[in-house]
């Protein structure tokens, strides 16, 4: 299967711009996200233009360097007592929320239980505290099970769900009900006046926001904010949004189609860099409690019509410096990836084979409901591609073309297909949260994300994983793993790894690696 065509030519950067208009008088940064931001709760959704959103808003106990080390943020530091089985703490002098009130350990301790009754690492970090609490207004304390050396990486973790530390009084909303006040101590006020549902989001520099000392980092470190206000203006035509950007009525454009990377890159004024090398990773993920995909062995069938170049090409196009096939559960490159299991997907395809063997497992025709985000155009190629090689081998494809924000709401229903319930819906994850079992959400056999598989095997292989005393044995869990998803529970379906670049005006300097951040960033 190729690459489907794009209708775009040299002459796209002469399509009518939209009105990106500056306020007067005031240095504004005007940037073009993925997608619109359809779910502000960072808790609620893995989404990414909701986890860049929730940094700018935000603040987080730890954070991470240029490294992928994690380092205090708005705590002042942490000492260990007992051998590993208690942490103290301390938070920064003089934080304050956005409205005026301090931040305090109490506030920490609510949003800390919030975030790990629905993050895949923070379970782990909960389930091995025995308490969390306030010792004092400045001091929030772990007192653990059994020693949990990663608790630092647990709380400065970039990837979703990031542990966004919010006050209590918003802390304690349950965390599968969405909060909707943005009352944060990140660097950036969410204007909630001037957003505009499908269009405009609107942020201003608050000027209460203490940055840390040092050296600035994906999501640690020095957070100084150049501009008095980010605005972001959602343009879902890719042409135009790359007029808006070469004519400079645009400074920054998130993820631009690969489709248009040579004409931005003869562009005046523009400039194309990978500021994140762990790319992206498209996946299907199944709803299991939905026949046909309750079946296993329907699931793992379907392992074995996958053409990772197919939906790589749909992708990036023909530029194999771009994209990686023969990825498994893990990002290429990483320590945890391996070849275990790895049959399933480099094997021999045969169509005619998984046809039988979804047969043969029982399928009966039962209808496929393809969520298909079509505004997000890396997740529009990955569906694409899924719902033909689906139909290929039998399914009863039903193609529901939505836009994201349909699908991150809609994925969340339980209900049946008969009453408006989904069966699969792709999406694409960043490289980092599929680094290793501790945030990889697709790898829980504990119901825990949407789609709800169950699978003791998987869950006891993790803990195991944890517990782990070197590289090499988290190495050998890590085989394991990847063994049991891809032969026994295939409770996703991973498509490879592609590299997506971002674009902005040249004259923007300090945008840091990693996914899109607003501190540091300036004018030249």
């Amino acid at each position: 299967m190729k690459r489907r065509s794009l209708l775009l030519t040299a002459s796209a950067a002469m399509l009518p711009m939209p009105s990106l208009v500056a306020a007067q008088g005031q240095r504004v940064l005007k940037f073009i996200p993925q997608a619109d931001l359809a779910v502000l709760d960072p808790i609620w959704t893995t989404a990414y233009v909701t986890r860049n959103h929730a940094y700018m808003v935000f603040d987080t106990l730890f954070g991470m360097d240029a490294n992928l080390r994690p380092v205090p943020q708005m705590a002042e530091g942490a000492v260990t007592e007992d051998g590993g089985k208690v942490w103290r703490i301390t938070l920064r002098p003089g934080l304050t929320f956005h409205d005026g009130s301090p931040v305090l350990a109490k506030d920490c301790v609510a949003s800390l239980r919030r975030w790990g009754r629905r993050d895949a690492f923070g379970q782990a970090l909960m389930a091995a505290t025995d308490e969390l609490s306030a010792a004092d207004d400045w001091t929030i304390v772990f007192r653990l099970k059994a020693p949990f050396p990663l608790l630092p990486n647990a709380l400065g973790k970039a990837p979703s769900l990031m542990p966004a530390i919010m006050p209590e009084r918003l802390a304690q909303t349950d965390a599968f009900t969405q909060v909707t006040e943005m009352v944060g101590s990140g660097p950036f006020r969410f204007k909630a006046d001037e957003r505009v549902a499908g269009a405009r989001v609107v942020y201003e520099k608050f000027a209460g926001y203490k940055p840390r000392q040092g050296v600035p980092g994906w999501t640690g470190g020095a957070k100084i904010v150049h501009f008095d206000r980010v605005e972001w203006n959602v343009v879902p035509d890719a042409a135009t949004a790359a007029g808006a950007l070469q004519s400079g009525e645009a400074d920054w454009w998130e993820y631009p189609l690969h489709d248009l990377l040579p004409m931005l890159k003869r562009g005046r004024g523009v400039k194309v860099e990978i500021t994140d090398p762990t790319g992206m990773i498209p996946t299907l993920r199944f709803n299991t409690l939905a026949k046909p995909f309750d079946n296993p062995a329907i699931r793992r069938a379907l392992l074995g019509a996958i053409e990772q170049a197919d939906f790589m090409q749909a992708q990036v196009g023909d530029n194999p410096e771009m994209y990686r096939t023969g990825v498994g559960v893990f990002c290429p490159g990483t320590p945890m990836a391996n070849e275990a299991g790895m049959q399933a997907l480099n094997g021999p395809r045969d169509l005619a084979k998984v046809q039988k063997a979804i047969k043969d497992a029982g399928y009966n025709g039962e209808k496929v409901v393809l969520l298909a985000g079509q505004d997000v155009p890396n997740v529009k190629n990955a569906c694409d591609v899924a719902a033909d090689m689906m139909q290929r081998v039998g399914l009863n494809v039903q193609y529901e073309a939505v836009d994201w924000g349909t699908v991150i709401q809609r994925r969340s229903s339980k209900e049946p297909i008969e009453k408006g319930g989904w069966s699969c819906y792709c999406s694409s994850w960043g490289g980092l949260d599929h680094l290793d079992p501790a945030g990889h959400l697709m790898l829980r056999g504990n119901e825990s994300f949407f789609g709800w598989p169950k699978s003791d095997r998987l869950e006891e292989l993790r803990n195991q994983w944890f517990a782990a005393p070197d590289l090499a044995a988290q190495k050998k869990m890590a085989e394991d793993i990847q063994r049991q998803a891809l032969e026994v529970d295939a409770p996703y379906l991973p498509f490879g790894q592609y590299i997506q670049p971002t674009a902005f005006r040249s004259n923007l300097e300090g945008v840091l690696p990693g996914f899109a951040t607003f501190w540091n960033v300036k004018r030249a």
